[in-house]
């Protein structure tokens, strides 16, 4: 059965999805990838997704999730993410096929690749400032550096023979995937079937996602299998009982359509949420369809960081602002020496800060401290006065 839904039901139900709190665990059982970047101006982008969604999180409070509890581990999904240890024996085709950017490397490199490996074995883990080769590549592209030794690690991370122990800052730590994974996972039969692997795929990024498009742009479909495969693997999920089909439009005109986890149908009906503002990451898994959150919020995201300064609508690392179940404001800002500093701030343009909706962001300031582990909070002038006395903390 296809559901009929209006615009403002679908918000509802993302904004029930996605920000009913819940714990850290919670936050990757609900959502089941994370995605990882390394720019970190207030928080990296695992910090800003969890703590938008587990009250009292402070920044890099995942690393005990990943790598002291062991319940999740750095894998490629979209991009860089985090993901379920479970999540092992699925991805056995990805690590195959999909992300080798120097497909015969370890291949042309036996013999060091072999001596890295046994180096990682006597003392690892390792990060690659530690192995002994340190020699440089000379036709090779630069996207790892010019050492060899980080080029043979990524390719070895790619197809899972060896996995992030650990990070210190940015920088992983490798070991030998059977010393990190869990025996139950990494010794489970490995799903390598194609078509079994592109429903998992599917039906993963539907639930990272609360509200999947079929025509979503492209970057979302990275891992997800041939493009061929994607509408008969979301018909067999549809058959299976794993994913639901959807139209959302307005006022008797033809909806759109979108597929959503079956198991989180109940949602449709639970109340909105208490409003509450909300800064969110500009990788959130809600905001990977731009076009999407344009059709159904109203509000064009665009993440700015890579574009050169004078090309900018907005700025360099735009937080979006949520309340109830829509985007209220944008803002950019930055921690540094322990303060927290707004550079800019949006309204959307329909948008009147009510008194309500003040006291929500003047909540949301000090929680977003808390979670920087700032000392204070600092609104520069220029931003509307009602904005800077909301979130001013000394």
């Amino acid at each position: 059965m296809t559901l009929t839904l209006s615009r403002a039901e679908a918000r509802r139900f993302l904004a029930n999805y996605h920000f009913t709190p819940t714990d850290v665990p919670g936050v990757f059982e609900r959502l089941g990838t994370v995605q990882y970047d390394p720019l970190n101006p207030v928080g990296r982008n695992p910090d800003l997704v969890l703590q938008a969604r587990a009250p009292g999180y402070q920044v890099d409070d995942w690393h005990k999730t990943a790598y002291t509890d062991r319940l999740v581990y750095d894998a490629w999904d979209k991009m860089a993410c985090l993901v379920p240890m479970s999540d092992w024996p699925m991805r056995a085709r990805l690590r195959a096929h999909t992300y080798n950017l120097h497909p015969l490397l370890l291949e042309e490199q036996a013999d060091a690749v072999a001596a890295a490996l046994a180096e990682l074995d006597a003392r690892g883990p390792l990060s690659s400032l530690e192995f002994e080769d340190q020699s440089h590549f000379t036709d090779r592209s630069a996207w790892y550096g010019p050492k060899r030794i980080k080029h043979i690690l990524r390719a070895l991370w790619d197809r899972g023979l060896i996995v992030t122990h650990h990070r210190q800052g940015g920088r992983h730590y490798y070991d030998r995937a059977e010393r990190v994974i869990p025996p139950d996972y990494f010794n489970a039969p490995l799903v390598e079937d194609e078509d079994e692997s592109t429903r998992w795929m599917l039906a993963r990024r539907s639930q990272a996602m609360g509200l999947i498009r079929p025509t979503g742009e492209y970057s979302i479909w990275f891992g997800c299998g041939a493009t061929t495969r994607r509408a008969p693997a979301f018909k067999e999920l549809v058959e299976m009982g794993t994913l639901t089909p959807a139209l959302i439009g307005e006022n008797g005109a033809k909806g759109w359509p979108a597929y959503l986890p079956t198991s989180a149908l109940p949602l449709l009906e639970a109340p909105a949420p208490a409003p509450r503002v909300i800064f969110l990451g500009p990788l959130d898994s809600l905001l990977w369809d731009r076009r999407g959150v344009m059709q159904l919020f109203d509000f064009d995201y665009v993440w700015e960081v890579y574009k050169p300064e004078p090309q900018r609508r907005w700025g360099y690392y735009v937080l979006p602002v949520f309340y109830g179940d829509r985007f209220v404001a944008r803002l950019d800002g930055r921690l540094e020496r322990g303060v927290w500093t707004i550079t800019r701030w949006w309204w959307e343009p329909d948008v009147t800060p009510t008194p309500d909706l003040l006291d929500a962001l003047r909540v949301a300031a000090e929680n977003f401290a808390h979670y920087l582990r700032a000392n204070s909070v600092r609104v520069e002038a220029g931003i509307a006065p009602s904005v800077r006395q909301a979130m001013t903390i000394e």
